[in-house]
């Protein structure tokens, strides 16, 4: 007895379902996770892939099986049997990809919203009318306050980023130190007063799943916390001209012992010290 096609339908759909969920959960194409606000944008990327993967197999799948289905046979000459106003599946597939595409809006803000990008421009000097105004971006959304005031135990390490064509520099006013790579300790919260020189440039590190643009004439503060040692690239991801490919320099995440070395090797002593 055939199996209807309902039934198999409903079987293959439920296949197919839940085996792009598994692959979306368990097979991971970014790079390594080195920020605190790395599993937060991975929790979209999952959902993403999860979908692209359902629509991708369920779509090609049906395509194969109309070729091979459906294909003219051999001595067949005639037009195949016109079919039309199937108001079900009209029904079916202008309902699934609304709920989809609503369900990933709704989602990707909420993940937006949570690593801080609602966070409207605010005013540096507090009520200044001459102050600059400033970007706020980066693990300081409403939705991560409790994250936010627990890493306020801990003083944020301000670095000063200038962006210019073709590099990168860093500077520590702590310490008065310039340097061509970020280091930074792990654990502890990053604050970057981010400014471009010439045209508009981004500092994007992959496995901080962070990228921000630099505009020339608003300063730009982005805030992370870095989790894992190690070394990771920072490339501008903003065409800024003929050796935008070549503007790139290096993030060091150090324990804590080997930023303080770092941080007392290079930094200038005062007047008083030397």
């Amino acid at each position: 007895m055939p199996i209807p096609s309902a039934i198999l339908t409903l079987v293959l759909g439920m296949i197919l379902v839940l085996g792009g969920l598994w692959i979306g959960q368990n097979i991971n194409l970014l790079p390594v996770d080195a920020s605190v606000n790395a599993p937060i944008y991975d929790e979209l990327f999952r959902v993403l892939f999860s979908i692209g993967t359902i629509l991708f197999v369920g779509i090609v799948g049906l395509v194969l099986f109309s070729l091979v289905r459906f294909r003219r046979k051999a001595g067949q000459i005639g037009d195949g049997i016109a079919l039309e106003g199937n108001l079900p599946l009209e029904i079916f597939w202008t309902a699934v990809p609304a709920i989809v595409v609503l369900f990933v809006g709704l989602f990707s803000y909420d993940i937006y919203e949570r690593m801080g990008g609602m966070v409207p421009l605010a005013h540096g000097g507090h009520g200044d009318s001459q102050a600059t105004q400033e970007r706020v971006w980066g693990g300081i959304g409403t939705a991560g306050a409790m994250q936010a005031s627990s890493e306020m135990a801990i003083a944020p390490l301000p670095v000063e980023v200038t962006a210019m064509q073709f590099a990168f520099l860093f500077h520590y006013p702590d310490g008065d130190i310039i340097s061509g790579e970020l280091h930074v300790p792990s654990g502890r919260p990053i604050s970057l007063k981010m400014e471009a020189k010439d045209v508009i440039h981004a500092f994007w590190v992959p496995e901080f799943r962070l990228k921000q643009d630099i505009i020339p004439g608003q300063p730009t503060l982005l805030n992370f916390t870095p989790t894992r040692p190690g070394r990771y690239p920072v490339v501008c991801a903003e065409l800024c001209g003929p050796y935008h490919g070549g503007m790139r320099s290096t993030v060091v995440v150090e324990s804590a012992d080997d930023y303080d070395a770092w941080f007392q090797a290079n930094r200038k002593l005062p007047v008083s010290e030397a």
